[in-house]
């Protein structure tokens, strides 16, 4: 009878300790997230009271608007642990990449130029406006130059809400997907909580995701979960061992 008036659990209470980020935006000044030095200590010392321990960051690679390389990437890691070491402040933090699913980014692959989040494993993303025409040769040609993606915050991809068997066919694919945890508070809309509930239920997650770029993310985290069973959640969450 107790458990009939169980509240809704705050998001950030159930971050284990230790917990792996696999995609965030925390290198500074050098995309739509962190702006200053200033702003990266801030974004991880704030997720490290919340439970943080390493942060696999992935900052956009988008032919156009962030013209991002691998050796720029590794650059600004090093500078920012070099500045933050200077400030007697060590993170453990690792530098990936979030790449838009495009032409560029076939290019990059194809060479190797490609950070992965562990092993062969990379983040990718779509245009929140619609997949490529190509979509599905993009990820064939992808596992064949033998990366395997990860797809960064599916629920977020509102043109498959009213089709939701293009997930399925997006698993078959080859892809894990990473949830987006703030999507399970509501901080993306109703219509994206929901269709996060689905994927969870259905089980199709592999990951979890901070996604985090600003101040109004780790507030965010401070929410409660908009649906009262979180095992599944949960479960995803420490799926991220993996990447320890």
């Amino acid at each position: 009878m107790l458990s009939f008036f169980k509240s809704k659990p705050v998001l950030k209470d159930i971050i284990p300790n230790n917990y792996v980020d696999i995609h965030s935006h925390i290198l500074f000044g050098i995309d739509d997230g962190a702006k200053t030095i200033e702003d990266t200590e801030y974004l991880t010392s704030e997720l490290e009271k919340i439970g943080f321990k390493k942060f696999i960051t992935t900052p956009h690679t988008f032919a156009g608007f962030w013209d991002n390389t691998k050796d720029g990437i590794l650059a600004k890691e090093k500078e920012t642990l070099e500045l933050l070491s200077s400030k007697n402040i060590s993170i453990n933090l690792k530098a990936a990449s979030e790449y838009l699913i495009d032409d560029h980014f076939v290019s990059l692959f194809k060479k190797g130029e490609i950070l992965t989040l562990k092993d062969n494993l990379v983040l990718v993303e779509m245009s929140y406006l619609n997949a490529p025409i190509n979509l599905y040769d993009i990820l064939f040609d992808l596992q064949v130059a033998g990366y395997k993606p990860v797809l960064a915050h599916p629920e977020r991809y509102l043109f498959y809400h009213k089709n939701f068997d293009e997930y399925k066919k997006l698993k078959n694919a080859g892809c894990y997907f990473q949830l987006n945890m703030l999507s399970t508070v509501g901080y993306y809309g109703n219509e994206v909580t929901e269709t996060a509930k689905k994927l969870l239920e259905k089980g199709l997650y592999d990951f979890a995701g901070s996604d985090v770029h600003h101040q109004k993310h780790i507030k965010a985290f401070e929410n409660k979960v908009l649906f009262k069973d979180t095992k599944v959640l949960e479960e995803v969450i420490r799926n991220n061992n993996f990447f320890k």
